[in-house]
């Protein structure tokens, strides 16, 4: 078969450079050392503020726009990660990625700066500066993401890609772990400005390395920018993204007029945007890629991933904290066991697709093994011994590992060189979608099942229980409902604390009735319904002489103190039947919806497999072979641009 010709507005794809073959070795790897700092970079910031956002919003004084400090930066992120590839396809990966290292350290910088009082009132305040200069960060980390995968297909043969392209999941997987504690200790040590200011250095070492070893990785076409394609990737993606965001929110809902107006206006951006580019002789995002069926396949399994794997992550962190105790602050933390299988099998199936020089089994392996891992977190429950959570932790990371790599690995073997840039973002644009709509399904999943399952639990545990604890047991219940609607907001009250505001109410009491017995009258206690009705019936029958001698009175006032003493016992006793009660019936309710996630979650994986197998098991081909490209689809000409 014929090779598809490139673009119009240059030289033809054989006149560019192959820097697999003409870059020495130890080049590579400084150009790989820059990139994965860069990248570092990016992931490092998705979880090392999460840690900070606390003590942020309490300074900044903005619990009221608490989500949108992430919100600013993943609408940026994502709407432009498309764009940036095909840009760098363009320009070359170099000035791109350069660019947005440059906005993203400027963005950084901006951040720690935040509510400092040479900004005065720009933009609002405080908070609304953060959020500006998180959307900031965003639009640079965008750059970061999507071109440092392509720039692995630049500087290495297909067959060793495999190795290297381990690696960039090693890295996500690392900063997750990073994150949280560096987050910590600097929020708690220094100043949680630090946790922007902590990418200065990073990003500066990156630069260097990029700027001094780094040559420019373009194309060598000079197309026509397709700018209204560019806009119209915006207008889909930001009005999508806001709309998935609100439509989860209580106070807004699906059916919200502002939902429904978003995801009309995303529909019709969408459709403008497939017309346009089915037109523009250079589109950002060519529709003919979705002929390749190893790019359309493989985009498709990608939107499921990210939608497996973003709810594995979030929803097992609010398992540990509601069922398993974890602290708030440790949560993050606590998933390490998963982070640690995601880097093993990444790093170990580069390794092994490099060598074997085939990807598409391991890919197969690894999702059959994240659906086995997430069978085994359907079984969750609220008597999992945490040893066993950790150990479907392991199984799931080891499953997710293989697939963030190879599937991108996939993509770039089975396209044209100048077209390995869209192609890679395209693929991490997907993925960023089915995160992000997988978690507002999910989100819905777990408000709507908790909505059911705790009223259950808890009608389950007033079953023979005294009419007081009834009572105490149905307040629990609305409170569980709330803080389950708030998805588990906060660290859960300690019967310690139950027992010390009963003691305090006991002893008020006491007080209360010590200065009425002092003062010779007892009427006004005799009507208060605060005190146990034994009490008031015995303060009633005391003789108005009892009171009128100070032996009288510490008489009444050792009497009525016994009284209460047993009255405090007996309510401590009952709270603490009812903490046990209620806490067991919140865990086994919260255990029962995160299981249900996790049962859908099968469902997702299963559809990126099923995605998967139509995919042709390509060859990826040694240096100095050339790439064979896409097999059978009218390609098989890439040998000769590649080698």
């Amino acid at each position: 078969m014929t090779q598809s010709a490139p673009p119009s507005g240059g030289p033809s794809a054989e006149d560019r450079i192959n820097y697999a073959e003409v870059l020495p070795h130890q080049t590579k790897i400084l150009i790989l050392i820059g990139t994965l700092l860069g990248l570092f970079l990016s992931a490092l910031d998705q979880t090392i503020v999460a840690t900070s956002l606390p003590r942020i919003v309490a300074d900044l004084n903005g619990i009221n726009l608490y989500a949108w400090v992430t919100t600013a930066y993943l609408l940026a992120g994502t709407a432009m990660v498309p764009i940036y590839g095909k840009l760098s396809d363009i320009y070359g990966r170099k000035p791109v990625l350069m660019f947005g290292i440059v906005v993203f350290l400027l963005g950084s910088a901006l951040c720690g700066m935040s509510g400092e009082p040479f900004l005065g009132n720009l933009f609002g305040g405080g908070m609304m500066q953060l959020i500006v200069f998180r959307g900031l960060q965003g639009f640079g980390a965008a750059a970061l993401t999507s071109v440092a995968f392509a720039i692995i297909a630049d500087i290495f043969a297909p067959a060793e890609r495999g190795r290297y392209q381990g690696l960039f999941g090693a890295v996500f997987g690392l900063s997750s772990v990073i994150g949280p504690l560096l987050g910590g200790f600097l929020t708690d040590n220094i100043s949680w400005r630090w946790v922007f200011y902590v990418n200065l250095p990073i990003g500066l070492i990156a630069l260097a390395f990029i700027f001094s070893k780094m040559p420019r990785l373009a194309s060598g076409l000079k197309p026509k920018i397709d700018y209204v394609g560019a806009v119209l990737v915006l207008t889909f993606s930001v009005p999508l993204l806001l709309a998935l965001t609100f439509g989860a929110e209580p106070e807004y809902g699906w059916t919200n007029p502002t939902v429904l107006a978003l995801f009309a206006g995303a529909a019709v951006s969408l459709i403008a945007f497939l017309f346009v580019e089915s037109r523009h002789e250079s589109p950002i995002l060519p529709l003919t890629l979705f002929k390749n069926p190893t790019f359309a396949w493989g985009v498709a399994a990608r939107f499921f991933l990210g939608a497996a794997f973003l709810g594995a992550i979030l929803f097992l962190s609010l398992y540990l904290v509601n069922v398993q105790g974890v602290s708030a602050t440790k949560a993050g933390t606590a998933t390490i066991p998963l982070t640690v299988g995601l880097i093993i099998g990444s790093v170990a199936s580069g390794q092994l697709a490099s060598r074997l020089g085939y990807y598409k089994n391991l890919i197969l392996i690894g999702l059959a093994m994240m659906i086995g891992g997430f069978y085994l977190l359907s079984t969750l429950n609220a008597d999992t011994a945490y040893g066993r959570v950790i150990f479907y932790m392991v199984i799931l990371g080891l499953g997710i590992g293989p697939a963030l790599p190879l599937f991108t690995l996939a993509i770039q073997n089975a396209v044209h060189r100048w077209e390995i840039g869209v192609a890679t973002s395209s693929g991490q644009f997907f993925q960023q979608m089915g995160s992000t709509i997988g978690t507002a399904v999910f989100g819905a999943v777990l408000t709507s099942t908790l909505a059911t399952q705790v009223p259950e639990q808890f009608r389950a545990a007033e079953a023979g229980q005294p009419t007081a604890v009834v009572a105490q047991l149905e307040t629990a219940a609305k409170q569980a409902s709330d803080a389950g609607s708030a998805r588990g907001g906060g660290d859960a009250p300690t019967f310690d604390s139950v027992q010390a505001k009963i003691t305090a109410g006991f002893a008020k009491t006491f007080g209360s009735v010590e200065t009425a017995v002092q003062g010779g009258d007892l009427s006004a206690l005799t009507q208060d319904p605060s005190l146990p009705e034994a009490l008031r019936s015995g303060l009633g029958n005391i003789p108005a002489a009892a009171l009128q001698s100070e032996q009288g009175r510490a008489g009444v006032l050792t009497q009525i103190k016994s009284q209460l003493d047993e009255a405090q016992k007996a309510a401590v006793t009952d709270a603490r039947k009812v903490f046990d009660l209620s806490s067991r019936a919140f865990k086994v309710a919260f255990a029962n919806t995160i299981s249900r996630i996790y049962l859908i979650s099968i469902f997702v994986a299963l559809l990126a497999l099923l995605c998967t197998l139509p995919m042709p098991n390509m060859r990826l081909p040694k240096k100095g072979e050339g790439q064979g490209g896409p097999q059978g689809e009218g390609r098989s000409g890439l040998a000769s641009l590649e080698g």
